[in-house]
């Protein structure tokens, strides 16, 4: 599956004002600088359609893209070590938490972890936060392309290893590379089986 057109919907602070609307929906969401906009973008096959920075905590609200006129990409703020203060980050983590609970389009929720460092409490913490509240999400790893390849599956085996110090089974994955493109065919080809359900 490619994406085909894709249209800027709008940004969002509260939940309530995101669109009305029954198509399903899918939500990007990642520590702070972990390269979300950067697999946005080439999800998307565009450069500019989730800016780049590298700074983090650049998104700052529930930003809506509708693709193909049939669901929605959802680019959430990033969790992590923003230069905020405590209230901002306080505000940002409710706005987040409302959105995942109560959207009823919301399909899933990709979870986006750093392929070059191993698993964060943040991270950790986040990720189980979803499962305490049923949010169905899955993970996908970003910059492998900035990892040896001898690195890379060990990486990602010591990840998983800590993963399943929580869960008794892993979540379905995706490695990604916005660089190479990688998963790309396989991220479009699960939402449009998600969608066919």
């Amino acid at each position: 599956m490619k994406i085909n057109h894709i249209e800027f919907i709008g940004s969002f602070e509260h939940e309530h004002q995101c669109p009305k609307s029954n198509k399903p929906e899918y939500a990007f969401i990642g520590r702070s600088n972990v390269g979300k906009s950067s697999l946005i973008n080439m999800l998307s096959e565009r450069k500019e359609i989730a800016k780049i920075s590298g700074t983090p905590g650049k998104t700052q609200t529930i930003n809506y893209y509708l693709i193909d006129d049939t669901w929605y990409l959802v680019d959430l703020p990033g969790y992590g070590y923003a230069k905020i203060s405590k209230t901002q980050r306080k505000r940002w983590r409710a706005m987040i938490e409302r959105f995942l609970i109560h959207r009823s389009s919301l399909r899933c929720v990709f979870c986006l972890l750093d392929s070059r460092h191993p698993l964060q409490q943040l991270d950790r913490d986040f990720v189980n936060w979803m499962g305490e509240s049923a949010i169905p999400f899955v993970v996908a790893y970003t910059k492998t392309d900035k990892v040896k390849p001898q690195n890379l599956n060990q990486n990602l085996d010591d990840i998983r290893t800590a993963l399943l110090e929580d869960w008794e089974t892993l979540p379905q994955e995706f490695i990604t590379s916005a660089l190479n493109s990688d998963g790309q065919d396989e991220i479009l080809s699960f939402i449009n089986d998600v969608n066919n359900k």
